[in-house]
């Protein structure tokens, strides 16, 4: 058995069976409460910077397969379970996790005690580590650990994004053909580290969509009917290049939908300040309360920054959505523009459909600035 190593910048370090490749990879250590998608999780671009803990203990049992893929490739620094299965049993399958895990390069242990991390973690928050099958000295990872920098301040986005503007049928490279309505808009989606199943749940609804760079300029989107923006990792404040976008768009009174990273560059861009959450909304459970009407919603999540909601209400937007664990805003709109957010993610993969009608929103909204 390999030995690897975790070791957190507070001092705690556990001891595991190494499950991917060699070598020693950082980033902030978050835990996952869902308990399937991990192949989501693993190409989820909102990841990059961070290394996942999975709550549930048994992870991998249904193997990899073609269709789950919600990048070109996985983002994670390291993956972390209790037990991480070496058979996968699903028709679909065409491949066992630790199989993945190599052919990606992916840092991953298994063998820890993760109710004791998740605990760790659900105690003092989200902290930087180290994963490691070089370093032996536990000393020596925590001091690195200890030395990574705040996830505040960093622009990850510029690692995930698009190189250049592309269509659906390029960007998405898995079920690139699925059934649609037929075309009655155009979307343009940033892409500050998209989903696929952002792009198909568009699709499918009718919208022709293009993919751009998380730095294109707002004028260049001005000729869409509606403009998507997509999640993605890091601190929202330090993306200027795409809140400066927004604010173009915003003066235009373009249709916008924000998605997670994206809903916290609209709040920036209405005004409105972000803050880091100390510990973050990771999983597939999640309840939210819609203030409309007092019904919850069981949500998929990821993200670690949140809107606050004092400085959005002064700058003109209303909260839509709140978090019922933390209370924290987890949708917003402005009260007289046809754009709002949320903090979530309505198109699931991994998680609950609670949320989709939030796409028919948007579509709504497309259709109104059509008929004008």
């Amino acid at each position: 058995m390999k030995v690897a190593k975790l070791a957190l910048e507070d001092g705690t370090v556990f001891t595991g069976r190494s499950c991917g490749v060699d070598g020693e990879r950082t980033g902030e250590v978050v835990f996952n409460t869902a308990m399937s998608g991990y192949q989501e999780v693993l190409t989820d671009p909102s990841y990059k910077g961070q290394i996942v803990t999975m709550t549930y203990p048994h992870i991998g049992n249904y193997g990899i397969n073609e269709e789950d893929f919600e990048s070109a490739k996985p983002w994670v620094e390291g993956f972390v379970a209790r037990e991480f299965s070496r058979v996968s049993s699903n028709f679909r399958a065409s491949m066992r996790l630790d199989e993945f895990f190599l052919k990606h390069g992916i840092m991953a242990i298994d063998d820890i005690d993760t109710r004791a991390l998740t605990l760790r973690l659900r105690t003092r928050g989200a902290m930087n580590g180290v994963l490691s099958t070089v370093e032996a000295d536990d000393a020596r990872l925590v001091a690195k650990a200890k030395a990574i920098p705040s996830m505040s301040g960093l622009d990850l986005v510029k690692f995930v994004t698009s190189d250049r503007p592309r269509p659906w049928k390029e960007f998405v490279t898995h079920d690139a053909n699925g059934a649609h309505e037929p075309f009655k808009y155009r979307v343009a989606v940033v892409d500050c580290g998209v989903k696929y199943n952002i792009v198909r749940s568009l699709v499918r609804m009718g919208c022709d969509v293009t993919v751009f760079p998380a730095s294109t300029p707002g004028k260049d989107l001005e000729g869409f009917d509606g403009v998507c923006l997509s999640n993605g990792p890091g601190d929202p404040a330090v993306v200027t290049y795409t809140i400066d976008a927004v604010k173009e768009l915003l003066r235009k009174e373009r249709p916008i939908f924000g998605i997670c990273l994206g809903h916290q560059i609209l709040g920036l861009a209405l005004g409105a300040k972000t803050f880091k959450l100390q510990f973050g909304h990771h999983g597939a459970n999640h309840p939210i309360k819609r203030l409309s009407d007092g019904k919850v919603e069981i949500t998929s999540q990821n993200h670690g920054f949140a809107v606050e909601e004092k400085s959005l209400q002064e700058a003109g937007g209303e909260v839509t959505h709140i978090n019922l664990n933390d209370g924290a805003v987890e949708g917003l709109r402005h009260r007289s523009l046809p754009v709002f957010s949320v903090q979530y993610h309505p198109e699931a993969a991994p998680g609950p459909h609670d949320a989709r009608y939030l796409f028919d929103q948007f579509l709504d909204n497309l259709k109104a600035r059509k008929s004008r």
